[in-house]
C-alpha cells in the first residue's frame, strides 16, 4: 500500500490583533475540508491558547534593525526563510488567520505543479501583476531572494511600498520569475467584493457565498465575528457619510463553517 503523502500548512501570528482561537478555528476548518494528511504550523510569539495539534514555530525574524521590521514584512518576506521551520524543499500551503473555509480544499494541494510559486490574483488590481496573500502556496527555499533583498534594502522597500507588503512580494516573484501563477479565480473569493450586495443594498440583504468559492477572505473590514454580528469594525469608527454602503447585516451562516 502506497503511503499517504503529509502535507504542509502554515499560518503567521502576532501582537494582539487575532488571538490563539483564531488559529484553532482555522486547524479546524482545515481538518474538516480536507482528505488530506496534513501537518498545521503556526509560526508565533505567542502559543498560549493553541490547540497541542498545531506544530507551533518560533515567530519568523528579519536581521534588521528593529524599528525596520515592522507592518506586515515579518510575514511577506520572514516566512520566505530559506530554511522555514525546517520545511526546507517541501511545498507549503499558507492561509491568513481570518479566512473562512466553505468548501473542501484538496485542489489546494494538489493545483500546484513543480516548484511553481500560486496566490490568489488581487481583486484590488487592474491585471496580473498583484497576488493577494491571504493563500499562497509555493516550495520552501525557492523565495529566499525576497528575505534577502528585504533584509538588504528595507528602508527603501518600506519608503516604496509601505504597508502592502503583498506588493512587495508579487513584484519580487515577478522580477524573478517572470510571472505571477494564480489559484482559479472562484476559489478564493473576498468577503466584501463578492458576497456582500452591492452599496445601500447591504441594508438590506444578507451576504451570500458565491458559486465555486471554497475560501471567503476578509481582508480590511470586517472580520468574521465583526460580520457575525452586523458590525462592520468594532476598532475603527465609521464616518458617517461611509455608513451609506460599509455595513454589513448579520451574517450568521458564517457560524456554519467559522467553527
Amino acid at each position: 500500500m502506497t503511503q499517504q503523502q503529509t502535507y504542509n500548512v502554515i499560518c503567521i501570528k502576532w501582537g494582539t490583533a487575532y488571538n490563539a482561537e483564531y488559529v484553532n478555528r482555522l486547524y479546524r476548518m482545515i481538518k474538516r475540508n480536507t482528505t488530506k494528511q496534513f501537518n498545521f504550523y503556526c509560526f508565533t510569539d505567542d502559543v498560549e491558547g493553541l490547540s497541542s495539534e498545531i506544530i507551533t514555530q518560533p515567530m519568523t525574524s528579519l536581521n534588521v534593525k528593529p524599528e525596520e521590521n515592522k507592518y506586515a514584512y515579518r510575514k511577506e518576506a520572514g516566512l520566505c526563510d530559506n530554511n522555514l521551520g525546517g520545511l526546507n524543499g517541501q511545498r507549503v500551503l499558507y492561509f491568513d488567520l481570518d479566512v473562512v473555509i466553505v468548501d473542501n480544499i484538496d485542489c489546494f494541494f494538489e493545483f500546484p505543479s513543480g516548484n511553481e510559486f500560486v496566490i490568489i490574483n488581487d481583486w484590488n488590481t487592474r491585471g496580473d501583476h498583484v497576488g493577494q496573500a491571504s493563500c499562497y502556496s509555493w516550495v520552501v527555499g525557492e523565495l529566499g531572494f525576497v528575505k534577502k533583498y528585504f533584509e538588504e534594502h528595507p528602508r527603501e522597500v518600506v519608503e516604496k511600498y509601505f504597508t502592502a507588503s503583498q506588493e512587495f512580494l508579487s513584484d519580487q516573484v515577478v522580477e524573478h520569475y517572470g510571472k505571477l501563477n494564480f489559484w482559479p479565480e472562484s476559489w478564493c473569493r473576498s468577503f466584501r467584493f463578492h458576497c456582500l450586495p452591492k452599496g445601500v443594498l447591504r441594508h438590506f440583504f444578507t451576504a451570500k457565498i458565491p458559486v465555486g468559492a471554497k475560501v471567503l477572505v476578509f481582508h480590511g473590514s470586517p472580520n468574521p465575528h465583526e460580520a457575525i454580528q452586523g458590525v462592520w469594525s468594532t476598532v475603527v469608527k465609521i464616518p458617517a457619510w461611509k455608513r451609506l454602503y460599509k455595513v454589513v447585516k448579520p451574517t450568521r451562516w458564517i457560524e456554519d463553517f467559522w467553527k
